[in-house]
């Protein structure tokens, strides 16, 4: 028989991987305050992951024990000492033992092949972008020869801020500042590590509607996050104004792989 609080789980985990993200994404409010949207968002993705883990140990487990901790330590002794649990144990417990070993080592896997490779493709454009880019005289930026306009930051130990020198033509002073406070408030607030997990969902679970929805949910947050921030640093009354004007400029410039753009990651 399949313990409760097994079920409970993975009823939890059935809401978090498909009716709370469509809800949340679907939400008003986020736009309103997009860093409680993002906490949202973090809480949904841990919680899905734990739950649908949860619920295959507990049933996996059963048969050592009527609690996670009581039934690890007696699982344990099963292997070390041969120790016989006190229920029989059917091939339905075998199964969700393994199921919630390969998700987990799966999850946790993708999560850190996903930081691997993020980094690395970060930083093999960091240093090609080094040999390219010069200093923007009076703001704090390097400059990329292209004529199209374009701004985006590369986030890690040594975050680089660059700008086109189209984008830098096209601007005004003002215009110029509001698109270097957006992205100076990615890296300040390390937008890429609120990303990352939910890149590495989307790659984990591909057949799951949710983890697109996460994903670009989240992209979408963390760049109206960035405008807040950036108008709280503009002076003026048509600083709204200035900074989508210069958020539009930007849109369509792109931006290396694995680079926080003013449109949104790429």
């Amino acid at each position: 028989m399949l313990p409760l609080s097994a079920l409970l789980l993975g009823l939890l985990a059935f809401a978090l991987a498909w009716p709370v993200p469509v809800v949340l994404g679907r939400a008003a409010w986020t736009r309103r305050d997009p860093l409680a949207a993002l906490v949202c968002w973090q809480a949904v993705g841990l919680a899905g992951g734990l739950s649908i883990i949860g619920a295959l140990l507990v049933h996996g487990l059963s048969p050592w024990g009527g609690s996670l901790p009581e039934a690890w330590w007696a699982w344990l002794r099963h292997w070390f000492t041969g120790a016989q649990p006190a229920d029989p144990v059917r091939g339905d417990h075998w199964v969700a033992q393994t199921l919630a070993a390969v998700l987990a080592l799966e999850l946790v896997g993708v999560l850190v092949l996903s930081l691997v490779r993020t980094a690395r493709t970060r930083a093999r454009h960091r240093a090609l972008l080094e040999l390219l880019v010069d200093p923007v005289p009076g703001v704090d930026a390097r400059v990329l020869e292209s004529p199209v306009p374009a701004a985006f930051c590369i986030p890690g130990a040594r975050p680089l801020l660059v700008l086109s020198s189209g984008m830098v033509a096209e601007l005004a002073p003002g215009e110029l500042a509001a698109v270097v406070a957006h992205e100076r408030a990615h890296l300040a607030e390390r937008h890429h590590l609120l990303l990352l997990p939910f890149v590495a969902w989307r790659e984990a679970l591909p057949v799951l509607p949710a983890a697109d929805r996460a994903h670009d949910a989240v992209r979408d947050l963390v760049e109206m996050r960035a405008d807040d921030v950036a108008l709280r640093s503009l002076a003026g009354a048509s600083s709204r104004r200035t900074l989508a004007k210069a958020i539009v400029a930007a849109a369509d410039g792109g931006a290396p792989r694995g680079a926080l753009a003013a449109g949104g990651e790429c």
